[in-house]
């Protein structure tokens, strides 16, 4: 059947854990990497995607399948067409091929390089014929994926006369924008992102040997879930950096509404329940910035009984499934009543959540990965757990080191 049956446990007092280094960091460095070369990366995520990223550079075939891995193929379109003289054909998943990639296709066209649709205009799969581009400057659309900006901010510095990118509109996810351009500039890169104008200079050597990948604040969101939903429990976990240049850190100051303590200390974070936490009536927060905490903030608020607003939610519709249609389904079989539209979701709890529920996951890692504190509070059942591996594959067997009751069926 594949799923797993989780029911309330008997946590640990005080656990620690170790979480991987950063999908979007790593994925990030390995393609800076894949153009300058000799960087030794240590703490490199072990997720799904990675992984794929890691095996497509590491032998750079005419044909590759990237599967459900949507940095991938934003990140890869873009490396490959500034590969001269090589063709390539880039396709994913089912799901991969419904996902739009075409403001990313218009951006390199527009600039010189030369990719091409085999199927349906917009979508991959993709043929790619890697040439050298005559323009530096672009205008993109900022108001649907940060990826596209970050997947011509990687390749960017090895173009003769660098790039100038104008964003038009609302810029979405921009701490990710940020987190490409602060690599940048740790390895040598003059950049700059002032106002709506990204602009990167032509850049040959990177200046630093050694990066070490923090780990992964998205995949450190489930456990600020987790003890917001405890009365006496600590969790511990590295390797995580104050002063981080993830815009998932910003989960550490969301958490303090859900009574949720973080302390740093040598690169750790330590999560605790604060003393006297008062629930709130109610919450609302915008996660324009911040969409992948979108499923984890609404599981946690729904199990603590707090009516929830978000807003800023309109590229959940394009990850791997729809999100904020994922969401209302699962969320409303557990007795929530659930209002949304294509940016935002309304959140009433029950006064009691339905048990013995069967959580869908949609082919969505973070759909397991966030409704699996619920187990905490009522028996629930998960299907397809494995799908965990797409971001974080150790999370069922640290679940069960912090004291989860777990039955795999």
């Amino acid at each position: 059947m594949n799923r797993v049956f989780i029911c309330p446990s008997n946590i640990k007092s005080k656990s620690e854990i170790l979480i991987t280094g950063s999908k979007s960091e790593s994925n990030r460095l390995l393609i800076i990497n894949a153009l300058y070369g000799n960087i030794e990366l240590l703490n490199l995520s072990n997720s799904d995607d990675t992984k794929v990223l890691v095996k497509s550079l590491s032998n750079l075939n005419d044909h590759i399948d990237i599967h459900d891995a949507g940095t991938a193929m934003r990140f890869l379109t873009a490396f490959l067409a500034q590969i001269k003289n090589r063709e390539f054909i880039i396709t994913g998943s089912a799901r991969m091929q419904e996902r739009p990639i075409g403001i990313l296709v218009n951006s390199l066209n527009e600039l010189g390089f030369e990719v091409r649709y085999l199927e349906k205009k917009g979508f991959p799969p993709l043929k790619i014929l890697g040439k050298k581009n005559i323009k530096s400057e672009i205008k993109l659309n900022s108001n649907v994926s940060s990826q596209y900006i970050s997947a011509l901010m990687l390749i960017a510095p090895s173009l003769d006369n660098g790039l100038k990118i104008f964003l038009e509109g609302q810029i979405i996810s921009k701490p990710y924008i940020n987190l490409t351009l602060n690599i940048l500039k740790k390895i040598g890169v003059k950049c700059s992102f002032k106002k709506n104008i990204i602009e990167i200079k032509n850049h040959s050597k990177s200046k630093i040997s050694q990066y070490i990948v923090e780990s992964d604040w998205s995949s450190a969101s489930y456990f600020y879930s987790i003890v917001s939903l405890l009365d006496n429990a600590t969790i511990i976990l590295s390797s995580f950096f104050e002063n981080s240049f993830q815009g998932d850190s910003k989960v550490s100051k969301i958490y303090e509404s859900f009574g949720v303590n973080t302390t740093y200390k040598e690169n750790t974070v330590r999560l605790t329940k604060m003393e006297n936490y008062s629930k709130p009536d109610s919450l609302e927060f915008d996660l324009l910035e911040n969409p992948d905490l979108a499923q984890t903030i609404s599981v946690t608020a729904l199990c603590m009984g707090i009516p929830l607003i978000l807003t800023g939610l309109q590229t959940l519709k394009i990850k791997e499934t729809d999100r904020i249609i994922a969401l209302k389904n699962e969320l409303s079989k557990l007795g929530a009543n659930v209002v949304y539209n294509d940016n935002s979701i309304s959140i009433n709890p029950p006064n009691k959540l339905n048990e013995n529920i069967n959580i869908k996951t949609y082919d969505d890692h973070r759909m397991a990965l966030s409704f699996s504190p619920v187990g905490l509070i009522t028996p629930i059942y998960i299907e397809d757990y494995n799908v965990v591996s797409k971001s974080y594959p150790d999370y069922w067997s640290d679940l069960k080191s912090i004291g989860f009751n777990i039955e795999f069926q």
